[in-house]
């Protein structure tokens, strides 16, 4: 894949000129290089986690959580309702 107009240097701080003048500087032909830098390139873009990415999946985290702890919280309000409900019944059949 050779480096067209527009294209990202950089692109998930992957230097895809550096690694192919790197390859071939080990004795890897120039089509070598490119094919190895784009594999490479892909596999970084596809399988790695930014910075950016686990920020987003702990703030994820975090709201999801609160909203468990939201909905516990009110089903154990609804549960100590009705134990109070069934205790006061209890006490009013024994008088």
């Amino acid at each position: 894949m050779k480096f067209q107009p527009g294209m990202s240097l950089d692109h998930h701080y992957f230097r895809y000129t550096q690694f192919c003048e790197k390859t071939q500087s080990g004795g890897f032909t120039e089509e070598q290089a490119e094919v190895f830098a784009s594999e490479q390139a892909r596999l970084i873009e596809n399988k790695l986690a930014t910075k950016n990415d686990l920020v987003e999946l702990e703030t994820n985290l975090r709201r999801d959580m609160l909203e468990m702890e939201y909905r516990i919280i009110i089903k154990l309000g609804g549960l100590l309702a009705a134990s109070i409900a069934v205790v006061a019944m209890l006490v009013s059949c024994f008088k």
